[in-house]
């Protein structure tokens, strides 16, 4: 499973690319491979960080949950494929809330805007997020796991869906306006995620889904552009290069202003 998730993430990642090549949003990107050579940095610290710190975490808790069938859905009395399908919907919606927290709370923020100062968008800029940010999460994500009673294959089949999916409303990739309004009856899409990563603070607070979208309509956190390619990305106080380096991103939480 964990095979086919990586498989499928790669193969997603690099279909993307090339759509982002022959059919983007905005045109006149430069320095393409700088900038995703800079996000895929950042993702490289964060795997080896994750790694060292999570793994063996991870494992304990999955044979301490089982062992003691401790979690909410050790106890479901509901066939397998409603059991897995309730979970997802249950963690979607914790990761809408993880999510919008991360806007609200000003600790929180400091950390996660590091994701909002990339100024030209594409699917690297789904890979960029602070260690810090995610060592949070990860924290979380155990309490999680514990109280609902998560296998592995639970937390695997999740991020199988969920990463296609965040490179997907990442991407430069000029969706049709048509074939998006169809798609985002269900999931998050390029045209809602690009007004998420809008200068306009009211665009930037809005649009949290990761899968599906309906959380954003039941939050009342649901806004579109009519015109995307109106969009300005990034942060307004955020304008020199020096934070865009890998070095520049890692400070951004550290900076009460930015120069």
């Amino acid at each position: 499973m964990n095979t086919a998730k990586l498989a499928l993430a790669i193969s997603m990642f690099l279909v993307l690319i090339l759509l982002e090549t022959l059919l983007p949003l905005f045109r006149d990107r430069q320095q393409r491979l700088r900038h995703g050579a800079r996000n895929i940095g950042i993702m490289v610290i964060n795997t080896i960080l994750l790694s060292l710190l999570f793994s063996t975490a991870y494992a304990l808790v999955y044979v301490y949950s089982a062992e003691r069938e401790f979690g909410l859905f050790y106890h479901l009395p509901a066939p397998l494929f409603v059991r897995v399908a309730i979970l997802m919907l249950i963690f979607d919606a914790w990761m809408y809330v993880w999510h919008r927290m991360n806007h609200e709370i000003p600790f929180l923020w400091r950390f996660h805007r590091m994701h909002h100062t990339d100024p030209q968008m594409d699917v690297t800029t789904a890979l960029r997020f602070h260690p810090l940010e995610l060592i949070f999460s990860s924290t979380l994500r155990v309490g999680w796991i514990i109280l609902l009673g998560m296998r592995p294959f639970d937390i695997l089949l999740y991020e199988t869906i969920m990463l296609p999916i965040i490179y997907f409303h990442h991407s430069n990739f000029y969706l049709p306006a048509k074939m998006d309004r169809w798609l985002r009856a269900v999931i998050v899409t390029p045209w809602m995620h690009w007004v998420h990563h809008s200068d306009i603070k009211k665009e930037t607070n809005s649009n949290y889904g990761t899968i599906f979208s309906w959380w954003d309509r039941l939050g009342r956190t649901f806004r579109l552009r009519s015109d995307p390619r109106t969009i300005r990305y990034g942060l307004d106080n955020v304008q020199s290069p020096h934070w865009q380096t890998i070095w520049g991103m890692l400070k951004t939480p550290f900076v009460s202003r930015f120069d």
